[in-house]
């Protein structure tokens, strides 16, 4: 995977959590999780389409995702994570996975992506074409892991 791939998301990333909620975020160390991994207790899929195809993954504990979405929605306070729970962190990784994909068409590679879909449940085993890389993302509310799984088209 390049690297070109990758800093538009740690980027968008920053720049969403920053002015969307206000949280300070900082990255952790990256590392490879290969063509499949265990998905923590919310995981948010994008998909990108175009230059660059593939998927994108955020996954976050259930307490990550009430505390995102809660602040998301003026500082409320969200007890279950219900269907506006739900909107409020696909809207998170929809507007993440759009400013990167903004910044990978700037870059040269054009590309889309698709609307957001939210997982539910701990470890369940998710499977990709491609090996993915995992950013960790630290923010004052947990720790949302982006696993990225993105190549380059191919030609045809």
């Amino acid at each position: 995977m390049r690297v070109e791939f990758i800093n538009p998301f740690v980027q968008a990333a920053f720049s969403v959590l920053k002015s969307l909620i206000g949280a300070d975020a900082s990255r952790g160390e990256l590392s490879l999780k290969g063509k499949g991994f265990l998905s923590p207790e919310v995981t948010i899929t994008a998909g990108v389409v175009g230059m660059v195809e593939g998927t994108v993954f955020y996954g976050m504990a259930e307490q990550t995702a009430l505390a995102i979405a809660g602040q998301m929605m003026g500082g409320m306070e969200i007890a279950e994570f219900d269907e506006l729970a739900k909107s409020a962190v696909s809207e998170l990784a929809n507007m993440i996975t759009g400013n990167a994909a903004t910044g990978l068409s700037e870059a040269g590679f054009e590309c889309d992506i698709t609307p957001p879909t939210v997982v539910e449940g701990r470890e369940v085993k998710v499977t990709t074409v491609e090996r993915t890389l995992c950013i960790p993302v630290d923010t004052d509310h947990g720790i949302i892991e982006i696993i990225v799984g993105l190549q380059e088209a191919k030609q045809t």
